[in-house]
């Protein structure tokens, strides 16, 4: 067993050396990063591309050195952790392999997360400045290019908004432009504020001034939330993680009660070691679903 684990390390080795000698002349750091950047853009979903360049442009994606300590790091971590609970090079090695794999779906979600706080601000200024234009022209329709030439909006709510202003001209009337609107962008806040203006518009409300300054005042009170939920979930996700990287280390434990000698003895069972790979499994489920709540529903009312 210990020649054959020497022997997928040398082989590994082998591998790097072979690999480095046939692109010295460029930079192998380089070489892996343009290669898995093209197989994520390969087989990537649809919706992780749009989230990674909008991430991109926002100028809060992981840059190449970043991704690479990221990948160190599980890695390593990764690596103590497994043979702490197997003192097995090969199992280790299949572990490490697996948590890497697992790198993309970190980045989407962390990309998604940064694509939804950046909606949920788009949002935000959407209707709080239609509200305000459509205070002064009294026209949902002119509040609407109002907004959109004021040059706050960005794409893709800016490309939502054109889209709006050309339905309204179309048809004579706001109601599938908000209709539309609504259903791309479900917020609370949204659907609110449309089913406000299609009452002043449609039924002619007496007191449209304090109406809207009642929905400001709604927004304003609903970001603050937001934001607030937005600190205490960021602690919540250190607190989480901090405990689940215990929960790993919770096998030294275990060893120091039963003792070193006596817990090699254990493992030689078949049943002890699935034992053992299933905590492995459920505290990393339990991890990723942390992670997942964490970043997604940013803005959710």
């Amino acid at each position: 067993m210990y020649f054959f684990e020497e022997l997928v390390i040398i082989l590994i080795i082998a591998f790097l050396v072979i690999a480095y000698r046939n692109y010295k002349g460029q930079n192998v750091h380089k070489f892996i990063t343009e290669q898995v950047e093209a197989m994520y853009d390969k087989f990537a979903p649809y919706s992780f591309k749009i989230v990674r360049e909008k991430t991109k442009e926002l100028g809060q994606e992981y840059t190449a050195k970043q991704y690479t300590v990221q990948i160190a790091v599980i890695s390593i971590f990764t690596g103590v952790v497994t043979y702490l609970y197997f003192y097995n090079l090969i199992i280790c090695i299949v572990y490490i392999i697996i948590a890497i794999m697992f790198v993309p779906y970190l980045s989407y979600l962390r990309c998604k997360r940064i694509y939804s706080e950046f909606i949920f601000e788009q949002i935000q200024v959407y209707t709080s400045n239609v509200i305000m234009e459509f205070a002064t022209t009294q026209s949902f329709v002119k509040a609407l290019e109002g907004v959109r030439n004021s040059g706050i909006l960005e794409n893709p709510v800016k490309r939502d908004v054109d889209y709006m202003i050309e339905l309204a001209y179309q048809n004579g009337s706001i109601d599938e432009s908000l209709d539309y609107m609504t259903k791309i962008y479900p917020f609370y806040i949204v659907k609110n504020m449309h089913q406000l203006f299609l009452q002043i518009t449609k039924e002619g409300a007496q007191n449209s001034a304090d109406s809207l300054d009642n929905m400001q005042l709604d927004i304003d009170m609903l970001v603050e939330g937001v934001y607030r939920d937005r600190i205490e979930r960021a602690s919540f996700h250190k607190s989480f993680l901090q405990f689940g990287i215990m929960l790993y280390l919770m096998v030294m434990l275990v060893q120091y009660l039963l003792g070193r000698e006596t817990y090699l003895i254990l493992l030689d069972r078949w049943y002890v070691k699935l034992l053992l790979h299933g905590v492995i499994i459920i505290n990393s489920y339990f991890l990723l679903n942390g992670e997942k709540y964490y970043n997604e529903n940013v803005g959710a009312e």
